[in-house]
């Protein structure tokens, strides 16, 4: 393909993940993957160069743009290697009209922008929400050990005990050491989240919303594969592809439940006041996650985020239902917004009165409200609230 090709490509691609966003439709790597398989005149190249342009011109644009060209328009005032391939050749795009308008930069849409100041989030600390994540692991301490771990590039260690940082775009799922389960792709910040979760073999823990099952992993190997893990979600499909992975990782303990949405506590009843310890990975904006994903902007309206908090303040009190004398909650969200984060939580103390909350001790973050809370500027992690509630004896 020629450069100008891939502009008109990535134009094109631009155009269906908007509409995508608009309808709550396949979000842009699903988009992206299907038409590189469709497409197979696209070499390795071509495909790196397409996705590149596409997640740019996503990352710098604020609100959802009218149109993939309004989009790649406004990459290339930041890019002005991209004007000169707007030259109308052979499957190029049409030249740049005078005065054509490019579409409207920013962090957010405003209102979204707006919540996120209110939350402490603005400026360069609003801008890393955009930046590119780097590949990080956990070292599936049930099989390996980060000190000897071998693997077939350079790493480096992280925070997180257990933690090994890549350069973006590794292919480690073909390597040798991924088949054997010696380690699982996870953010730092995820890897802190389970840390504050201080499972210890022989307890019984609940992952309230285990989806595919990273933190389940996790918690199995701090747990040594001794007590009880049971991973839940409302998500059959996330949830089913929880078995393949703990086979690989060799974590035996886990056992899995389909929860019905609204009906929740029915397929844990046998479990009220068991736990040790309840995870609740909560469903949120995902606001600390734009990195992974920048399109994630333009999918949320505040209809969405309202139906959020209050599923959110739900699963707390749920939780509270599984925590036996003693034990403890452990409320994470991959959300910047207090409402998601600290002031939920605050919330969630107010109301029951039968848990307190208890600190922290993370290897990095800052308070926020009774927890803790890790950003991208600041940490170099997703964007993450993390705080604790232990249930009175």
């Amino acid at each position: 393909m020629t450069p100008a090709a891939r502009v008109q490509t990535s134009i094109e691609l631009l155009d269906a993940i908007i509409e995508a966003a608009r309808s709550k439709g396949a979000p842009a790597d699903r988009i992206l993957a299907e038409w590189f398989r469709n497409n197979r005149f696209a070499g390795s190249k071509d495909r790196r160069a397409i996705r590149e342009l596409v997640y740019s011109a996503i990352r710098a644009c604020g609100p959802v743009p009218e149109s993939g060209r309004a989009a790649m328009l406004r990459l290339s005032e930041s890019d002005a290697s991209l004007v000169p391939l707007f030259d109308g050749s052979n499957y190029g795009p049409a030249p740049i009209d005078a005065g054509e308008e490019s579409a409207e930069g920013g962090v957010a849409p405003a209102w979204l922008a707006q919540r996120l100041a209110q939350s402490g989030i603005d400026g360069e600390e609003a801008e890393a929400l955009l930046g590119r994540a780097p590949l990080e692991l956990r070292v599936n301490t049930l099989k390996a050990d980060r000190a000897t771990l071998s693997l077939p590039v350079e790493t480096a260690n992280t925070a997180a005990p257990h933690g090994l940082r890549l350069e973006p775009g590794t292919q480690v799922e073909q390597w040798a050491e991924w088949r054997e389960g010696t380690f699982e792709v996870q953010d730092t910040g995820s890897q802190f989240a389970c840390l504050a979760a201080d499972a210890n073999p022989g307890e019984t823990v609940i992952d309230l919303c285990a989806g595919g099952g990273g933190k389940t992993l996790a918690l199995a190997a701090a747990m040594d594969n001794l007590g009880r893990l049971i991973a839940s979600d409302a998500d059959r499909g996330r949830l089913s592809r929880l078995a393949p992975r703990a086979e690989r990782a060799g974590a035996t303990i886990i056992e899995t439940r389909l929860l019905n949405p609204k009906r929740e506590f029915e397929a844990l009843a046998d479990l009220e006041g068991q736990a040790d310890a309840v995870m609740i990975d909560a469903p949120c904006s995902g606001t600390g996650t734009w990195r992974r994903n920048p399109e994630a902007r333009w999918r949320l309206d505040e209809a969405e985020l309202a139906r959020l908090t209050a599923l959110q303040s739900e699963l707390l009190d749920l939780a509270t239902r599984l925590v036996k004398p003693g034990g403890r909650i452990i409320y994470v969200t991959c959300s910047l917004l207090d409402e998601e984060g600290a002031g939920q939580f605050e919330a969630f103390l107010k109301r029951v009165n039968t848990f307190s909350s208890q600190e922290i001790s993370l290897p990095a973050g800052r308070p926020r409200g009774n927890g803790i809370r890790l950003t991208p500027y600041h940490d170099g992690t997703d964007g993450f609230f993390i705080a604790r509630a232990d249930r009175s004896c």
